[in-house]
């Protein structure tokens, strides 16, 4: 068994261009989902944030009409529940990569919040994607790779196909107008190669050990690739 390591933001709020609070968090289904397959294929999954808080779910994210219905949110909230690791998490300073296998990070708004600033982060997605290991982030997770900075100034994903949370996704989700800056622009002008797909479809992209996803139904798919990737 191996141990992969879930990043995840330790707010509940996203930060809006006229300075009010967007409650946020993690998002369900993208912590839902790989969890289960890495469980599945017998892997244990530890849970890192900053500070080592215990993360918030976006309570948008638990609505039916974002899981398919209420049967599907009442599962997802019953995973969520069930997932131990969220209710102990460690603190991201304290991680040493070599105890882990694969590395990933779900989204949620959170991130933009958080992660996108975390130098404890942006280490770890630096040495992760040095060793070679299984790296996965998806939908707004990508916003982490912003403060993955290295010491010529130049962002250590530069020239990697990416995809994450589209600017088009972000304007139908009605939020685009509000934000202080949109993941897709930022993410280009650090100079990733952003991957954008249809809307809400699955799109999963695999650049050497990143993996990358755009939205919450790239979640499950991406979790099949990073999976591949394991020994």
């Amino acid at each position: 068994m191996s141990k992969i390591l879930f990043v995840i933001t330790g707010v509940d709020h996203w930060t809006l261009a006229d300075g009010t609070r967007h409650p946020s968090g993690f998002w369900a289904e993208e912590a839902v989902a790989p969890y289960e397959a890495f469980e599945a294929a017998g892997h244990e999954v530890v849970v890192a944030t900053p500070g080592g808080v215990v993360p918030t779910v976006d309570k948008g994210s638990l609505a039916p009409e974002v899981n398919g219905g209420q049967e599907a949110a009442d599962r997802i909230a019953h995973a969520l529940a069930s997932m131990t690791a969220l209710q102990r998490p460690i603190k991201l300073a304290e991680v040493d990569l070599a105890d882990y296998a694969a590395v990933f990070y779900p989204g949620g708004h959170g991130p933009m919040e958080d992660l996108a600033v975390d130098a404890d982060s942006g280490r770890l997605l630096t040495l992760a994607l040095e060793s070679g290991k299984p790296l996965g982030v998806v939908c707004h997770g990508p916003a982490a790779l912003l403060a993955a900075t290295q010491e010529d100034g130049t962002n250590a994903f530069a020239g990697y196909r990416v995809s994450g949370f589209t600017n088009a996704e972000e304007t139908q989700a009605g939020l685009a107008d509000k934000a202080k800056w949109l993941l897709q622009d930022r993410l280009v002008e650090v100079g990733v190669d952003f991957q954008e797909g249809e809307p809400w479809a699955p799109k999963v992209v695999v650049d050497r050990n990143l993996v990358t996803g755009q939205n919450p139904a790239s979640s499950a798919p991406l979790a099949t690739e990073l999976l591949k990737q394991l020994p």
